[in-house]
């Protein structure tokens, strides 16, 4: 997910949606083949880690300050509203020779690949357009040509991966056979696990721009260089998983057999689509839904500051780099930026090996308890943010750019601290999703609805966070220290919300919608 990518699964799975269909009975498929057949979610989240590590700081160059860029960052809940679940609905009830899923999953990977192409390139682009032509390394003022490519090829990024994430997952439990749904998730999580790791072990590189030097033009320095080398390799590496899933993903064609509702009068009945279906969905929540929905929002509240800005905090507070600076202060900042990309990686690896004892975990102390102790443990690690900038920076009032220098123990606490937030990024992804399966199960049905109910729970607080974390840090001295802060605050609420209002499931019912016996 993504991490990045939080999924609106609705109506997606093993049924036709609401127009009624049939698919006939699928093959045997062996353990090996449904690996393969995920693959392309490693080749999508490969390029997701690099957006997430690497975007935020590169964008500044381009012209646009510290404030803006969390504007930026609204694509991504908007294409989680909106195209996720059009493109799951259609998706179900998709009747091509190639399958369902497959058509979709092969339009939005070509669109990913056009979209990181205009990324990579936005600078080359923007000085065709008519930006500076000075030397990179000697011009620091706006490049608004080449922001204005960027940002339309950030949107484009945005809603293509949207389109390939849930037919993507839809594909695995289609597939899964003899080998339950459970076992699907699991692949297809262990390949956005893989993906994390090679697009961050990617962004952290420095040595981009040395095996492609034709990469590095006037309009693009080292670190822009940098960029375009990861990303193409992110078009290949993308190409070559699209290929390994339609190739082992033999879909068999769904045919609608059923007729189409009709009211009384004899008209026919327009079933709702895309978000109308979501927002019909509130009135028939589960009882102990809206509680969910509450601290599941808080809980996304207080982790989109760090998501958002964590490669930049690097740049800023623990290197004291500025974007817009003098060489000297462009390097220390691009120095951060890759030692926050590396961060991410061991990150990756702690939610890695994190998530095979969730499950586990809550079978012991019941979700609840777990969901709680991960708010607190983000309220720590926010807190602990703000205290190791302060460190960093020796000063209560100054200004980032006129910190001294941080030593060498700072960076070393700064990666300990990336690492050790995987445990309650790894609760934050599977907990709140198998608190909701549980609820819809005690209804009696509707869980892909009640999921995407509660994606408009996690995206609302990211349009928030876009949208005011950018002028509230403006506000107190253009750094990341006040929207962490800010994080840490809305970490501890949604902990005590979470003790008070979170339906308590025993263990024994968790135990039985994991396993998947309702």
């Amino acid at each position: 997910m993504a991490h990045g990518e939080v999924e609106l699964s609705v109506g997606v799975g093993g049924g036709g949606g609401g127009a009624g269909g049939a698919m006939e009975a699928p093959v045997r498929i062996s353990i090996g083949r449904l690996v393969l057949a995920g693959m392309v979610a490693g080749g999508v989240q490969y390029g997701w880690a690099l957006q997430l590590s690497l975007l935020t700081p590169y964008v500044q160059t381009l012209g646009l300050s510290h404030a803006l860029t969390s504007f930026m960052w609204l694509c991504g809940p908007i294409a989680g509203l909106v195209v996720q679940p059009c493109v799951g609905l259609y998706s179900d009830k998709c009747t091509s020779r190639w399958g369902r899923r497959r058509p979709f999953i092969l339009t939005g990977c070509v669109l990913i690949c056009l979209a990181v192409v205009i990324v990579g390139f936005s600078a080359d682009i923007g000085a065709a357009l008519g930006d500076s032509k000075e030397e990179c390394s000697l011009y620091h003022g706006p490049r608004w040509h080449a922001a204005i490519v960027y940002v339309l090829g950030f949107w484009l990024l945005d809603f293509s991966n949207n389109t390939v994430q849930g037919p993507a997952r839809a594909l695995m439990a289609d597939l899964s056979g003899q080998h339950g749904p459970s076992a699907a998730n699991s692949i297809f999580c262990s390949w956005m696990a893989l993906g994390n790791i090679l697009g961050y072990s990617s962004g952290s590189t420095n040595n981009w721009h040395k095996w492609f030097p034709f990469l590095r033009t006037r309009a693009c320095c080292e670190a822009c260089a940098n960029l375009k080398g990861a990303f193409l390799v992110a078009v290949l590496f993308l190409s070559f998983c699209l290929a390994i899933t339609l190739v082992f993903a033999k879909e068999v064609p769904y045919k609608a057999i059923a007729p189409l509702p009709t009211k009384a009068n004899g008209q026919v009945e327009v079933e709702p689509t895309g978000p109308l279906a979501v927002f019909k969905g509130f009135k028939n929540l589960p009882a102990g839904m809206p509680s969910v929905l509450l601290v599941t929002g808080l809980t996304w509240l207080s982790w989109f500051p760090f998501i958002l800005y964590d490669t930049d905090w690097m740049g800023r507070e623990i290197y004291h780099g500025d974007p817009k600076g003098n060489p000297n202060e462009v390097t220390a900042f691009n120095d951060g930026v890759r030692a926050g990309a590396f961060g991410l990686l061991l990150n990756s690896i702690v939610l890695g090996f994190s998530s095979f004892l969730i499950e586990p975990l809550c079978k012991r102390l019941g979700p609840r308890v777990v969901w709680v102790s991960s708010n607190i443990l983000v309220c720590i690690a926010m807190a602990a943010t703000c205290i190791i900038s302060w460190w960093s920076m020796k000063d209560f009032h100054g200004y980032v750019q006129h910190a001294i220098t941080a030593s060498k123990d700072i960076k070393a606490v700064c990666l300990v601290l990336f690492a050790f937030l995987g445990v309650p990024l790894a609760i934050l992804y599977s907990v709140p999703f198998a608190v909701t399966a549980q609820l819809a199960a005690n209804k009696g049905g509707g869980q892909g609805l009640c999921t995407g109910v509660l994606n408009i729970a996690i995206v609302i607080p990211q349009v928030i966070i876009a949208v005011g974390a950018g002028p509230w840090d403006e506000l107190f001295g253009k750094g990341n220290i006040p929207a962490f802060g800010v994080a840490s605050g809305f970490a501890l609420i949604g902990g005590i919300a979470g003790v008070f209002l979170l339906p308590k499931i025993s263990r024994r019912q968790f135990r039985a919608v994991s396993t998947g016996g309702h």
